[in-house]
């Protein structure tokens, strides 16, 4: 009967979502505008994912080097000074309907689930950059999460380098990209009073091809997250760094491999005083791309911590291993003219703390009605811990 009123109460949003297209669809975002392109030069078959020119066009600091950007810089006179001719802004706003198969059987309406303020772009021929400011977040407004200045081609030695605050996992599979409502969820976790996970962080980062079809990432960050400064204006809570490298090489031309190694340090407190954490984290990846119509990823990571503090019991872990991973594979007919998609993830997570173990698969679908506007639908089962689905429906939109 919960279902039966669930699918009644549901009807008119899901009507309303599948039948109705609100004006703000037919805007563009801020670097399709600036180039006055369509959204498809770098997303397929749908943003927020990037293909191979979305990838290049990003790591050249946002700009298309065949082209100037129309009537972009105020002309000042001032060969020193660039000045934006326009504060380049966009939108993006997401909402959905779901309903919990668990014991309290829920149905929810989040509108909006997200809606967040972005702006990047180029600040000279070779400075750039990007931010976005979450209004709204499940609720919460989250506020800055990407900010960073990006130095394009250093010395025309081919290197990138990023100021500022990113994920952890950029190199690897970006979450901020993904299509699915499910996370990554081996990218989120840390174990007992850990502040070390692949999430936002502080600091640098530096990127090259060293090789035709290698690349090679390397960063420094704080290892804490983007909580707030102390009384001192210091954003790290511990005189560590900690730093990541990852190595990737294309085989032939539909294959992508990785190799990705994280190690740090971080100072943590129990009921009779401080200890220090040491961490190594280390895994493969693979990536296949046939043509945009079919893309499949897999990640796997290994993770130990020296020294673990579980809050809930008071008690000390030595060596705590955790490991896991995901694989997803994308379906888009048509490449990037496809007006639909296909999406499914399965992640993994074991762990000698049990609280983090974690299995699960996901059935995603989504529908172009613009190529800045897509209704989705999505099925989650949870088969660890309390078993359950989830099913969710709603849109995603950017202008």
């Amino acid at each position: 009967m919960k279902m039966i009123r669930f699918i009644r109460v549901a009807s008119p949003a899901v009507f309303f979502l599948l039948f109705v297209s609100p004006k703000s669809s037919y805007a563009i975002p801020v670097f399709a505008r600036k180039y006055q392109i369509s959204c498809q030069v770098c997303h397929s078959p749908a943003m927020p994912r990037l293909k191979a020119f979305g990838d290049e066009f990003a790591g050249n600091g946002f700009r298309m080097t065949e082209y100037e950007s129309p009537r972009y810089f105020i002309e000042t006179g001032d060969e020193k000074l660039a000045l934006l001719r326009e504060l380049p802004v966009a939108v993006r706003f997401d909402g959905f309907a779901s309903y919990n198969f668990s014991n309290g059987k829920t149905t929810d309406f989040g509108f909006p689930f997200g809606l967040k303020l972005m702006s990047g772009g180029e600040l000279s021929d070779k400075l750039s950059y990007y931010f976005y400011f979450y209004m709204n977040e499940r609720g919460e407004v989250a506020g800055v999460e990407d900010a960073f200045l990006m130095y394009h081609n250093l010395f025309n030695t081919g290197i990138n380098i990023y100021a500022g605050q990113f994920q952890a996992c950029d190199p690897l599979f970006k979450r901020e990209l993904r299509y699915t409502l499910e996370d990554y969820k081996i990218y989120t976790l840390a174990p007992g009073t850990s502040s070390i996970s692949l999430k936002y962080e502080r600091g640098f980062l530096i990127e090259k091809d060293i090789l035709p079809g290698t690349g090679l990432v390397a960063a420094v960050v704080n290892g804490n997250g983007t909580g707030p400064a102390s009384s001192g204006f210091l954003f790290d809570k511990d005189k560590y760094k900690n730093f990541l490298l990852k190595i990737n090489q294309s085989v032939g031309e539909y294959v992508s491999i990785g190799l990705f190694g994280y190690t740090g340090k971080e100072v943590l407190s129990n009921a009779t005083g401080l200890f220090t954490n040491k961490i190594q984290l280390f895994g493969p990846d693979i990536s296949l791309d046939f043509g945009e119509k079919l893309i499949i990823g897999f990640q796997y990571l290994r993770r130990v911590d020296s020294d673990v503090f579980f809050e809930p019991t008071g008690t000390m872990y030595d060596n705590v291993i955790t490991h896991g991973g995901f694989g997803e594979i994308i379906i888009s007919p048509r490449g990037d003219m496809s007006k639909w998609y296909l999406a499914g993830l399965v992640n993994f997570v074991d762990s000698e703390l049990n609280s983090l173990d974690y299995t699960s698969a996901t059935f995603h679908a989504g529908y172009l009605l613009r190529r800045n506007l897509r209704l989705v639908g999505e099925y989650t089962w949870q088969f660890s811990g309390d078993q359950h689905g989830r099913i969710s429906t709603g849109f995603v939109s950017a202008f």
